[in-house]
């Protein structure tokens, strides 16, 4: 009987550890951002766009983004031209969450200081799963929008 037993938490721990290895390496997101830009700001205000790219297998969620540059920082929705803020944005497993120019973007609020045409504004995007990923958006002219370049 002790053969037996001991044979049988053998089992279940090792098919534990199996089923364990297998959900979490199949539930990894990796991702890349690409893409990104701040239109030189001419209030105190200013918007970001970047393209989040997800590689892995498992979706994350863009929670927050912080920077050196404003204490007030969101994230915007937009729907037929109304935005709103909103706590969160889906990267799903192999797509892309895309910040643009019309849709959805990042907004800073009441800026430190006023960032010029080619300089770079560090950012931090925040992650639900992934964690924190350093960006550098580079400030092109007001008017910049490559979709229609």
């Amino acid at each position: 009987m002790n053969r037996r037993t001991a044979l049988a938490g053998v089992l279940a721990l090792t098919t534990g550890l199996a089923l364990a290895g297998c959900s979490s390496s199949s539930d990894t997101p990796d991702l890349q951002v690409i893409g990104g830009f701040m239109p030189q700001p001419v209030n105190d205000m200013a918007a970001g766009f970047l393209v989040v790219q997800n590689h892995g297998t498992g979706d994350d969620r863009l929670t927050s983004v912080t920077s050196p540059l404003s204490d007030d920082i969101t994230i915007h929705e937009t729907r037929d031209q109304v935005m709103r803020k909103v706590a969160s944005f889906d990267v799903p497993a192999g797509g892309e969450l895309n910040l643009e120019r019309g849709g959805n973007h990042i907004m800073f609020m009441k800026l430190k200081r006023q960032p010029k045409q080619g300089q770079k504004v560090s950012v931090e995007l925040h992650f639900e799963k992934a964690g924190a990923i350093e960006v550098d958006l580079p400030v092109k002219e007001t008017t910049h929008n490559p979709k229609k370049q």
